[in-house]
């Protein structure tokens, strides 16, 4: 079932957002003045922004969100201005944590007045300010790439990262610069994690605010720290208060002694010690599949396999065979005809055969005595 979140704008000029699992008719609901409170009092209403979601969870938590974002936010989200909703962020959240630039989700419509520039509706979320589509508590870990060399490696990593629903990639001083052509094919369609790249100059700008900062090395390289594999940095990211960044080296040699000794965590997994060489995206995938085991991430739907036919069944289609095979001399020598008889009914009662299955077999097995009478009557 699919979910949405949305943004109307109202005839006083003034911003609504909502959720619902059906958009168009609650969308009617809206216009035809059936929905009671702030709309039903503006009309006509038109909707400006909509977004789907998996699960009504994170359509109500999108919902939240927009509400407490500022006008100029929703405004930028609206016109899909990436640039300005990073501004925006950048300047509403100082140090402390306070926002500055969000307004109550009760916001008075002066407040909320549109201003003339362009809109386009329908456009998708940015990755690293939009709403979150999660269930956990805690954000999803930033990965940040330093001083990382080939476009390619970028971009496989960004398609690495949004396949275990890691959005957010930070990069510390790329040694081809950026943006690099070479990424966006790499990508393989993860281009909302490359357009929303973020580029640092040195390694502590890229997690200053980030209080929980692993180092993925597989030497300790001199510095004394904590030491966690992939499933204990996950659970304890998710434990955690706090955004979390994860701090992956250049491709050629990984993380400098004075990258790790930023960290408070060294994040290794066990590793052959005669080739302990694992590629950038590689390393990237370890990590993001831990993570995404507490995340209500997409899995394969389960297939039914059928209840197990009843003993009765089998035994007729074993006794089919059986005789089949009497016919056909198959039993040979006679002593080794009990032993043989036992290694059929155990090959044939493994698999838990299904009433289907059974009629199937069965019908193959007369097809081959039909055909072999034939044959002996011609």
């Amino acid at each position: 079932m699919t979910f949405w979140a949305y943004i109307l704008r109202c005839a006083d000029d003034s911003y609504y957002a909502g959720h619902t699992d059906d958009l168009d008719h609650r969308v009617a609901q809206h216009q035809g003045g059936e929905m009671p409170g702030y709309t039903q009092h503006r009309l006509p209403v038109t909707v400006m922004w909509s977004q789907e979601f998996p699960s009504r969870l994170e359509a109500q938590e999108a919902e939240r969100q927009i509400k407490g974002w500022s006008r100029a936010k929703k405004e930028a989200l609206i016109a899909g201005d990436w640039d300005r909703i990073r501004a925006l962020a950048s300047r509403a959240v100082p140090r402390d944590g306070n926002s500055a630039e969000q307004s109550p989700p009760s916001a008075p419509p002066q407040h909320e007045r549109v201003s003339p520039a362009h809109v386009r509706p329908e456009e998708v979320l940015s990755a690293s300010e939009a709403p979150s589509r999660r269930t956990s508590p805690n954000p999803p870990p930033v990965i940040v790439l330093v001083r990382p060399q080939l476009g390619e490696n970028i971009g496989k990593t960004a398609r690495a990262m949004l396949n275990f629903g890691l959005t957010e990639m930070r990069l510390v001083a790329p040694r081809d610069g950026w943006p690099n052509p070479a990424a966006g094919p790499a990508a393989s369609g993860a281009d909302t994690v490359l357009a929303n790249a973020q580029v640092f100059d040195t390694v502590a700008d890229a997690v200053a605010d980030c209080p929980h900062v692993y180092a993925t090395t597989v030497r300790k390289r001199g510095v004394t720290k904590p030491v966690v594999t992939p499933e204990q940095a996950a659970e304890g990211m998710r434990a955690a208060s706090g955004r979390s960044a994860i701090l992956f080296g250049p491709e050629r040699s990984g993380l400098e002694t004075d990258d790790v000794a930023l960290a408070r965590t060294i994040l290794t997994v066990p590793i052959n010690p005669a080739f302990g060489s694992l590629n950038l995206a590689q390393a990237v995938i370890l990590v993001a599949y831990e993570w995404s085991k507490g995340e209500a991430l997409a899995s394969p739907p389960e297939v039914d396999l059928g209840v197990p036919a009843p003993q009765e069944e089998l035994e007729g289609m074993i006794g089919q065979l059986d005789a089949m095979l009497v016919a056909a001399n198959f039993f040979f020598p006679p002593d080794r005809t009990p032993a043989t008889r036992r290694t059929l009914r155990t090959l044939l009662t493994k698999p838990g055969w299904t009433s289907q299955e059974v009629r199937t077999m069965r019908g193959v097995l007369s097809a081959l005595a039909g055909a072999k009478a034939k044959k002996s009557g011609g």
